[in-house]
């Protein structure tokens, strides 16, 4: 199934299939999501298929809205795609732009909508094996660290979210 995602080209949004995105580093629309219980965060690791970024940890869900698809929808459809998570309904916390290499001749150029939402370790979810290999939740100061340790093991964005936007993403919830 070809996915056709909000680009822009020549200063206008237009919908352009995905890879093609990725392949010339367009500026695109994508979303993130974080779902957090105090100060642990749910993190997922891609599956292995994946055409970048494989075997990566991430936070909790990352995409692309498809044309015209509000990024909050995209935001919920996400979670239950990708995680089987249902009845969360995360709160937008701001808009980051980043540009960066994420291999095999491909760049992700993204202006992403930031949304969080609050659970607990409870929270049913059922990984889609197609999307994510393994879940796990970590606390905000030790994937910090083991960020600064061990960069290669985590994608690029979830890398560039916490060092140079973890004040605007995370606020007063987490100070280090």
């Amino acid at each position: 199934m070809t996915i056709h995602i909000p680009a822009w080209v020549n200063g206008s949004l237009k919908p352009i299939e995905k890879l093609e995105v990725h392949k010339k580093g367009l500026r695109h629309k994508a979303v993130s999501v974080f779902i957090m219980d105090g100060e642990n965060v749910l993190l997922q690791r891609r599956a292995m298929h994946k055409y970048h970024t494989p075997g990566l940890w991430a936070n909790t869900c990352c995409t692309h809205p498809a044309w015209e698809e509000p990024p909050a929808d995209c935001a919920v459809r996400r979670l239950k795609e990708e995680l089987g998570i249902g009845g969360v309904y995360p709160s937008h916390r701001d808009q980051v732009e980043y540009r960066a290499d994420v291999g095999g001749g491909m760049i992700e150029h993204e202006v992403v909508d930031i949304y969080m939402a609050m659970a607990t370790r409870t929270l049913k979810i059922a990984p889609n094996p197609d999307e994510v290999m393994q879940v796990e939740w970590v606390g905000f100061y030790d994937l910090t660290a083991e960020i600064a340790r061990r960069p290669e093991r985590f994608t690029p964005w979830l890398r560039i979210y916490l060092q140079e936007h973890r004040d605007r993403i995370f606020g007063a919830l987490m100070k280090v």
